[in-house]
Parts: structure tokens; sequence; C-alpha cells
């Protein structure tokens, strides 16, 4: 693969802040450009599940991830080219890409840096920014607010503006001269105050995708009453035509998807993913980098199935909401078994955070409200897991592998993250820990990467994008159990 500059037409949808409405404005933008025949590509900046669930959910292509801290500039131009290129279920390359920011225009990782921010990524991709301004209770503020913006950072190219939370025509029109005459910045929308708006929340964020649509009779309404506010209140012509102003990027010489070489008479190795409204939290580029590597992914359920793929070499369950889940997890005795069978096989088994969670002894729900409810798990790790103790850890986190293990060799490093509101108690002292944490919280005592057999649960959550080892030693401990089996 040799470098080459790419125009694509894209635009990046931030805010001055979280809870300004951009998540629900950018999903109906993706929605109005695709009624509109638009081949859209959909994005979020930083490490996040649940907004690209909602991404993909509307589009039908795979939301990506885009983190300036975990990836350097060419690894997130390697992400969003690829994933443009990428011919998905529409059977086409992307005609424009959508991205969505995270929290405030340049909130990042540090106060004097714009490292990690909707900021730094914006100038890595070239790309224009369209800010949602929360306008309720201001209108010539507006203009102070975006002409601030603009002047804050003279990279970052502010070329439009959305007013959500708005009360009237009139407040609207007064924001408007106020931001135009003021900035020269166009206000290409107007969205009015509408609560029905609003998705359903719980701590970590928005209830996640596979659970909504099967939970909320409301939930297809609600995403179709987005779509047709934002195609009423919001110039797409105008949005098309900014996103068609970006620079063109250059490509990486060698891109991390390039597909390894095939050997002749290697069989793929299968890695069964667990996928169902328990487990669901997954980076669409994790799945294509396993199959770059030569791996066959096979989906399965540890709620609905009755044991592991057949022919499976390797188990890879990751994050999600189990809790929510944990009486019919309980209850898949089968599933249970055919898991704890694999792992004594020692079959490789990465469990990441909820997927860890799962193979404790047990889950222990609390709430305010009611008793204390406790359910079996899958019993591999000899320790307890809690939910509704109050704690919430959402970091970046560097760490270093100590021991060898499925996912990476002793003396690997990374960056990654944790998401999680579950805490792990009763460990006991057996416990062999393989990963050394740096940054962050880990499981006990900075020790993260808990191992039982060829078997590793840990609360970090990778992106192989950032730890590129990952899909390489994952698929190799897969093709050497394989061979042995």
């Amino acid at each position: 693969m040799t470098s080459d500059n790419r125009q694509i037409p894209r635009v990046l949808i931030s805010a001055d802040r979280s809870s300004s409405g951009k998540t629900t404005i950018s999903m109906g933008i993706m929605a109005a450009l695709k009624a509109q025949g638009y081949v859209v590509q959909p994005f979020k900046v930083a490490l996040d599940y649940i907004d690209p669930e909602y991404h993909t959910e509307i589009v039908g292509r795979r939301s990506r991830n885009l983190d300036g801290y975990l990836m350097e500039e060419e690894g997130v131009i390697d992400v969003f080219t690829h994933a443009c290129d990428s011919v998905e279920n529409d059977g086409k390359k992307a005609d424009i890409a959508v991205i969505e920011g995270v929290r405030g225009l340049y909130e990042g990782l540090t106060a004097d840096t714009d490292m990690g921010s909707t900021a730094q990524i914006s100038k890595m991709l070239k790309c224009p920014v369209i800010m949602v301004i929360n306008a309720r209770s201001m209108t010539r503020s507006c203009a102070a607010l975006i002409k601030g913006f603009a002047s804050f950072d003279s990279d970052v190219n502010i070329a439009g503006v959305i007013l959500n939370n708005v009360g009237s025509q009139r407040h609207a029109d007064k924001a408007i001269t106020a931001i135009e005459s003021t900035t020269g910045i166009p206000v290409i929308g107007v969205v009015y105050r509408n609560p029905d708006l609003d998705f359903w929340m719980r701590e970590l964020g928005l209830i996640p995708v596979p659970e909504g649509r099967k939970t909320y009779d409301r939930f297809a309404e609600r995403i179709n009453l987005i779509e047709t506010t934002v195609k009423d209140g919001v110039n797409l012509e105008k949005l098309v035509e900014i996103a068609n102003t970006a620079e063109p990027i250059k490509t990486p010489s060698k891109s991390r998807f390039e597909e390894r070489p095939a050997v002749a008479g290697e069989k793929p190795p299968k890695i069964g993913v667990a996928f169902d409204e328990a487990f669901n939290f997954y980076y669409p580029d994790n799945m294509d980098l396993l199959q770059a590597q030569g791996a066959e992914i096979e989906l399965f359920s540890p709620i609905r199935g009755t044991e592991i793929p057949k022919d499976a070499d390797a188990l890879y369950i990751g994050g999600g909401t189990p809790e929510i889940f944990a009486l019919e997890l309980s209850l898949n005795e089968s599933m249970k078994e055919s898991i704890k069978a694999a792992s004594a096989a020692g079959m490789p088994i990465f469990a990441e955070s909820a997927g860890m969670n799962y193979l404790t002894k047990s889950m222990t729900i609390k709430t305010r409200d009611s008793p204390d409810v406790t359910f079996d798990m899958v019993g591999l790790f000899d320790c307890d897991t809690i939910y509704g103790s109050g704690k919430r850890v959402v970091t970046y986190t560097n760490g270093t592998f100590e021991k060898d293990t499925p996912i990476g060799k002793k003396g690997n490093k990374f960056i990654a993250h944790e998401f999680h509101h579950s805490i792990l108690e009763n460990i006991s002292d057996e416990i062999e820990y393989t990963i050394d944490i740096s940054r962050g919280i880990g499981i006990k005592d900075k020790k993260d990467g808990m191992i039982v057999n060829n078997t590793i649960g840990t609360y970090v959550h990778y992106h192989g994008s950032s730890y590129v080892d990952f899909a390489k030693d994952f698929v190799k401990s897969a093709r050497k159990y394989q061979n042995e089996k």
C-alpha cells in the first residue's frame, strides 16, 4: 500500500460542553443524510461503545472510534480511511463521514494541550467543525461563545453552528443575528425544545442499542422523530457544502488493516465472540484486525445459546451490561459448563470487563430500594462481582504485560481505557495477575489481567489500532490451540 491524498467529504459535530445535544443532533444528521441517499460513515471521538451503536443502528455501517491519546495521527487517519473505504451492508464505500465529538470541543487529557480532545481530531483530519449550542436562555451570548471558541485555536475550523433547545422563532432570530453579524459563521440549523428527543439513560450513558431495541416499544419511533426533527431544522444542503470543503488527507503508507499473507494449507482459526443484549461492547476495528490476521469470527449468545461455537479455537467475551441479564446468564447452565470445559482444555479466552465479571463465581446486584440479589456465574475466577457499589471508573489506562497471555506477551506495553461501575470482592490470594498498571485503576493494587488456565480477565478495554499486538497475539494463540487440540 502506498500513501496518497484522499478527498473525503466530512464534518465533525461538536459542542461547548456535554449535554448540549450533539449526540441527538449527530444521529439526526446521519439519519437524514442516509434518507437522502448518501452512504454515511459514522465516527465517535474517544473510546465509547454506546453512542457508536446508535450510529450503526441508524446508518447500517459500523461506527468507528477516533482517539488522539491512544492513537498517533497516522493511526487516526488509518482508522478513518479504512472505515470510509470499507464495503459494509450497503455494498458501497462512504460518500460522506459524520464524526460525533466528545464533551466540549477543547476538553482533553490535560488543561494545557488538546491531547485526546475533539479539537485534536479535527486538526488531524483537517475536518470542518459544526458547533451545537444549547441556546436555552441565551441569544447574544451565543455569539460571544462562538467567537471565543473560533478564536481560541486558529487551526480549528469552526464552519457552522446549530442552535439547540430553542424556545421560539423570535429566540432563534435574535441568536442567529447575533452570531452571524458578530462572527461571520453561518447558523445552519435550529432545533426547538422537545423532551421527546431524549433517550433512555443509565449510569454510564445511553441504554445500549440491543437492549433498547428489545425493551422499549418506542425505540424505533424515537429514532424516527430525531431524523424528522433534524431534517426539518437543519440545512443539510449547506452541511454537505461544508463537508466538501474538507482538505485532502494523506493516507498511511502501510495500513494496520492489511491482511496477513495466507500460508498454504493453513486453516483459519475460529474465534467465538459473545454477542447479545448482555455483551455488545466491541470495537469494529478489533474484529477487522482479527480477521486481517487470518481469524474467522463466529458470534454466539451466552444468554440464549446452549454452548460455545463448535470447533472454536478461542473465545472473546467483551464488555456490556450483564447485570441487567444476570438471571438469564445464571440459568444458562449448559453455556457456563461449555465455557468452563473450554478453559480447562486450555482454549485461549479473553474476557474483557463485563466479560470478566461473567466468569467470576457470582454477580451481586445492589440497589437502594430492595435487598441485594446474587446470581451464580461461570466460576472460572475465584472472586465475586458487585454491581451497585457506587464506584464508577472511566479513565485512560497504561500498562505492561508482566507474563505471557493470550492477548499479549511479557514486556508488551499498551494504552487503553477502563469503563465500568462494578467491583470485584472476595478475591482469592491465589489469583495470578499478568498486567502491571501505571495509569488507571485495574483490579486490585494496580494489578490486572487475572489468568486461569489460558483464560485472561481484565478491566482494561483494548483498541487494536492503539495496542497493535492485541490482534496478532490473540490470533497466534488461537492458531496454536488449533494446532495442538
